[in-house]
């Protein structure tokens, strides 16, 4: 449950250097703006779901959508980062809505599964992929 990787990268002089492990986190991306047409929403976050493979679940309405995925990362500002990055990169190649984002929740893997345990939070994506809210 509370895996981590350790990352190694190779210097120059051959010798390995330890690099911060990476961990787990659990992703809600919320976006909203003005009302698209419902087919074109969910054809533009099948496409996103297809580039960005580690996409869970996608719910979606004609003026909003919220997207759960999971985030390998080092720490809460990379995974973060990466997160806030992922709507405007893949606007264009996905033709995904020009909505804003409104909401970002990070959590790592151990409060995921401690909020499930205790019966409130995310539920785990199921079923999996994009579906209307």
């Amino acid at each position: 449950m509370g895996e981590t990787r350790t990352l190694t990268s190779v210097a120059g002089g051959g010798g390995g250097e330890r690099v911060e492990a990476s961990r787990l986190w659990h992703i809600t991306l919320s976006v909203s703006g003005a009302e698209a047409p419902l087919a074109e929403v969910r054809r533009a976050l099948e496409q996103l779901a297809h580039d960005h493979p580690f996409l869970l679940t996608s719910r979606y309405a004609p003026d909003h959508a919220e997207i759960r995925y999971w985030e390998e990362a080092r720490d809460l500002h990379d995974a973060a980062a990466v997160a806030l990055r992922l709507w405007g990169e893949h606007r264009s190649t996905a033709r995904l809505p020009p909505w804003e984002i409104v909401g970002l929740e990070v959590i790592d893997r151990e409060t995921y599964h401690q909020r499930i345990a205790e019966g409130y939070g995310p539920l785990p994506a199921t079923p999996v992929g994009v579906h209307p809210f």
